[in-house]
């Protein structure tokens, strides 16, 4: 008897073991977007390569940001790509990072003759943000008045080019792709510092976890994270 149950709790773990892990993210380019049917970008690059050196079997879905960081909150076994990892979410999530040491800047739209030198110029403006983003916090903590909250990003950068809006905050990594792709962006002014990250559910198995993190040190070593952004041609300066 003493056997059968070791041998069926090998079965259940198993199976425990071949669960899916179900990534998360929001279309946010370079680093979270779909060519079609195809999933691209530094992030999706990274997790991609990631597992398969990890070994764990996945599934990338691309969600509008509030709800792809919800379902990280609440779902076993899911990780949102891409999180900022700010000092109020440390304890929400379990962390594999950092994906990316960002720099998010405040930008308009070009020849809006919108200029801030400081903080306090800066907060004289409409300034859009999109649902549960980090940005939006961040905003608020920097006593921002006036903020256009919409549902993701890509709602908020036509607000922006349809001069609805005067400021948006991103990532200047983000500023040479989406002028590439016609949304001539501006830089106004530097706004944080900040690593980003893939954000687990906070029951995640550690050991998965584990060997995440350890596939992901090793593209940062072996210099493949720097290559990807090489690749996707964008620098923080751009």
């Amino acid at each position: 008897m003493r056997k059968l149950l070791f041998l069926a709790f090998l079965t259940l773990a198993s199976a425990a073991r071949a669960e899916t892990v179900s990534f998360t993210t929001e279309s946010y380019p370079p680093f979270n977007y779909s060519d079609g049917d195809v999933l691209k970008g530094t992030h999706i690059e990274q997790v991609q390569m990631m597992m398969a050196a990890a070994g764990i079997d996945y599934s990338i879905t691309i969600l509008p940001w509030a709800r792809a960081y919800m379902l990280a909150q609440t779902t076993p076994m899911t990780c949102v790509i891409g999180t900022a990892h700010k000092p109020d979410r440390d304890k929400l999530f379990k962390w594999v990072e950092p994906l990316l040491m960002d720099r998010s800047v405040l930008v308009t739209h070009e020849g809006s003759g919108i200029h801030a030198a400081s903080l306090d110029e800066a907060r004289k403006y409409t300034v859009g943000t999109w649902r549960s983003d980090y940005t939006q916090t961040i905003l608020h903590d920097l006593g921002f008045p006036k903020i256009d909250v919409s549902t993701e990003f890509r709602a908020a950068l036509r607000k922006l080019m349809n001069d609805r809006i005067d400021l948006i905050p991103i990532s200047a990594f983000s500023i040479g792709k989406l002028r590439r792709e016609g949304n001539p962006v501006q830089e106004v002014m530097s706004l944080a510092t900040q690593p980003m990250g893939i954000a687990c559910n906070k029951d995640f198995p550690d050991d998965l976890l584990k060997k995440m993190q350890a596939a992901l040190d090793k593209l940062i070593s072996d210099g493949t994270q720097k290559a990807l952004y090489e690749k996707y041609g964008v620098s923080a300066q751009q």
